[in-house]
């Protein structure tokens, strides 16, 4: 697994034809999800703590968005790169070839230094973006430009879908604080 973290952040492209092809990379894909998860959710929470935030709700906020981001952008993506643009692949190598993909989230670890942690995470952010579409691209067999549309298309959906799922959770964190606050007075 670790070579093949290694092979992403290298931009080596037939890293995704092996792990699409490697059923059994499942577990890897998940594993490489869960790392950049904890990783950005130590950053986000120790960001909490600097501006006087719950390191634990930004930790579990953190962990949640980044499984959800991946099994959204791996859904929509294959929606729309088989539908639109008749790539091949099925739901479960979009999802191991878009787990590896997010290997250079680990930086987000950094997210939480004054100044320099937004550059960092865009940095991070911009890497695997690009790693993401090496992926797209290998895991749907598309040329450059149907994989550069699946991915600004597969971004506004993704987009538009975590908004909604934000505004669900958000509103249910809103009804459980005051919840909570009825009942500790």
């Amino acid at each position: 697994m670790l070579d093949r973290i290694l092979r992403v952040i290298k931009l080596d492209k037939s890293v995704y034809a092996e792990v699409e092809a490697d059923e059994t990379a499942m577990s890897q894909a998940a594993m490489v999800v869960a790392i950049v998860a904890v990783l950005s959710a130590i950053g986000g929470g120790i960001g909490a703590l600097i501006s006087g935030t719950s390191f634990v709700s930004a930790f579990l906020v953190a962990i949640v968005s980044a499984f959800i981001s991946w099994v959204v952008w791996a859904a929509v993506t294959y929606f729309v790169g088989t539908t639109l643009f008749h790539g091949e692949a099925t739901l479960g190598e979009m999802l191991r070839v878009i787990g590896f993909a997010q290997a250079p989230l680990v930086l987000n670890v950094l997210s939480f230094i004054p100044c320099l942690g937004s550059i960092i995470s865009l940095l991070a952010w911009l890497f695997s973006l690009y790693t993401g579409f090496l992926a797209i691209q290998e895991g749907l067999d598309l040329d450059t430009g149907k994989t550069i549309a699946t991915v600004a298309i597969g971004w506004v959906v993704g987009f538009i879908i975590s908004l909604v799922i934000g505004m669900i959770f958000g509103v249910g964190a809103i009804g459980a604080g005051l919840l909570s606050g009825a009942f500790s007075g």
